[in-house]
């Protein structure tokens, strides 16, 4: 049985899978949803994105060729330019489109880096633990900065930069919750607790059963978040 609705191939627990379907969530819309498991890759995922890493986006129709996106920023922003009811993108504000633009190439490209690094220490033996730590901190720092400053990344309200980056956050804080919640970020560590709690970050955590061919489709959001 197919559908209309848009195919996205996801995996419940990467964080870039994460912000994506936040992201849709958010933005109203229904995808047909695809649960992955990374060491079984389905081969229409693989087919349809050599690469093998979750999320893929695959977008059809009568009317227009196969299109796929493989990057978890284009498909948070291809969702939310569909619909954007609570305004994440900012698109009328063009200082805070930098803003959040800067915070997200720092989140994906230098504190994913390091917090890869502190997570799985034991592979990267020329440093102790803590010293990839302290390079997340350099990031951890800014964004308590800002935190204490207002509400949200990038201001008072909710915008993409914090859908995109709260994952992380999160991934980082479970590597070592003691640490995280005694060191002295507690403006963060707010913030993140409001993420968690959010019956939007509840909702798109819901367990799935690895996608099979012969499923049935699977829509996601499948209730109102």
């Amino acid at each position: 049985m197919k559908t209309n609705h848009p195919i996205l191939y996801s995996f419940r627990r990467c964080p870039y899978a994460i912000r994506t379907r936040l992201a849709i969530a958010g933005s109203g819309l229904v995808v047909e949803l695809r649960e992955v498991v990374l060491k079984d890759k389905p081969a229409t995922m693989l087919e349809a994105s050599p690469k093998g890493t979750v999320p893929v986006l695959v977008l059809s129709s009568s009317t227009q060729e196969r299109r796929v996106i493989d990057e978890s920023r284009d498909i948070m922003r291809w969702a939310l330019r569909q619909s954007d009811p609570y305004n994440w993108l900012c698109s009328d504000d063009p200082d805070l489109l930098w803003q959040i633009e800067g915070l997200i190439q720092e989140n994906d490209f230098v504190f994913k880096q390091h917090l890869d690094r502190y997570k799985y220490f034991e592979r990267h033996p020329s440093h102790p633990q803590s010293y990839y730590r302290e390079q997340c901190e350099v990031t951890l720092v800014k964004l308590e900065r800002l935190l204490q400053q207002h509400n949200f990344l990038a201001g008072e309200n909710c915008s993409l930069a914090d859908i995109a980056i709260f994952p992380f956050i999160r991934q980082f804080a479970h590597v070592d919750r003691n640490w995280f919640y005694s060191a002295p970020y507690t403006a963060l560590q707010r913030w993140l607790d409001h993420h968690l709690e959010s019956t939007l970050f509840t909702g798109v955590m819901t367990k799935y059963p690895q996608w099979k061919e012969a499923d049935k489709p699977c829509l996601f959001p499948d209730k109102q978040i």
